[in-house]
C-alpha cells in the first residue's frame, strides 16, 4: 500500500477571541434534530466528532447515551468544553482530525456545521475520509453537515457574497472559484463603536466530489438530505447531509 504524504499542521483560527463568543453566536441553531439523527446512526455503538469544539452537539449526543470521543487542534474551544457539566464523560484528543489517530473504533464519526471546509486543501479533505475509515467498524457509518457553495446565487462576475448584516455582525464570503476557496470576513462590534475584523480560509466542496473521496476510501454513500429532518436533497438545496458508510 502507498505511503500517505504526511499533511502540514494547520493553522489554528479558532483561538480565545474566538472561543469566547462561539457559544453565543451559535446559540440559536437547533441541536436537537441533530443528536437524534446522529443517535440513530450511532446504534449502540460509540462516536468520534471530528472538531468537537465547545461540544455544542458532544454533550447532549453523550447525555443521550452516545459515548462521544472528539478530536479537536483548538485547545481553547476544548478548554470551553471542559468547563461545562458532563464533559469529564467525553475523551478528547488535541489534533489535526485530518490525520490525528485516536484508541478504538467506532460505529459513527461525525463532522458537522460546515467543518470539513476548515481542511483547505483537497489533500486534506481525502486525508479525512481515509482517517474516518481507518476509525470505523465494519459498517460504521460517517455524517457530514455542509453548505453547499454560493456560485449559482452570485451576481454575474462578482465574488463577494454578503451572509450577515445585524448591528453588531458583519460577514462576508470572497470567493476564489479557480481554486475552490473561499475566505469569510467577519465584523464584530466589540465597543458598541468598533468592528473588529476575523477572517478565516474555507475550501468548498461538491456533493459528488465527498462521494468521490468516501469511494478514495473505501466507504460508499448511504444517504443524502438537505437538512437533519430528512428533507429531501435537491439541486436547490442550500445544504448536504450525508452519510457514507463502511462495507461490513
Amino acid at each position: 500500500m502507498p505511503r500517505r504524504a504526511q499533511l502540514p499542521l494547520p493553522e489554528n483560527y479558532f483561538g480565545e477571541d474566538v472561543a469566547e463568543r462561539y457559544d453565543s453566536g451559535t446559540a440559536g441553531m437547533a441541536v436537537e434534530p441533530v443528536v437524534d439523527f446522529l443517535v440513530e446512526r450511532a446504534g449502540r455503538g460509540p462516536a468520534l466528532e471530528l472538531g468537537i469544539g465547545t461540544g455544542r452537539i458532544a454533550l447532549p449526543l453523550s447525555q443521550g447515551g452516545v459515548r462521544v470521543h472528539g478530536i479537536d487542534l483548538s485547545e481553547e474551544m476544548v478548554a470551553r468544553l471542559r468547563a461545562k457539566p458532563g464533559a469529564e464523560e467525553i475523551a478528547v484528543t488535541i489534533g489535526d482530525f485530518a490525520t490525528t489517530k485516536v484508541d478504538g473504533t467506532f460505529t459513527l464519526a461525525y463532522l458537522v456545521f460546515n467543518t470539513i471546509m476548515n481542511l483547505t486543501t483537497q489533500e486534506a479533505q481525502v486525508a479525512c475520509f481515509r482517517n474516518v475509515a481507518d476509525h470505523l467498524e465494519p459498517g460504521g457509518c460517517f455524517v457530514v453537515e455542509v453548505g453547499l457553495p454560493d456560485l449559482q446565487r452570485l451576481p454575474f462576475a462578482e465574488t463577494v457574497r454578503p451572509f450577515a448584516v445585524t448591528e453588531t455582525h458583519l460577514g462576508f464570503d470572497e470567493y476564489d472559484v479557480a481554486d475552490q476557496g473561499l475566505v469569510s470576513h467577519h465584523y464584530n462590534r466589540t465597543d458598541g463603536e468598533t468592528f473588529a475584523r476575523w477572517s478565516i480560509p474555507f475550501r468548498y466542496v461538491w456533493p459528488s466530489e465527498l462521494d468521490l473521496m468516501a469511494q478514495l476510501a473505501g466507504m460508499r454513500r448511504r444517504e443524502r438530505w438537505s437538512g437533519w429532518s430528512g428533507e429531501p436533497f435537491t439541486s436547490t438545496s442550500e445544504k448536504l447531509v450525508g452519510v457514507w458508510e463502511k462495507p461490513v
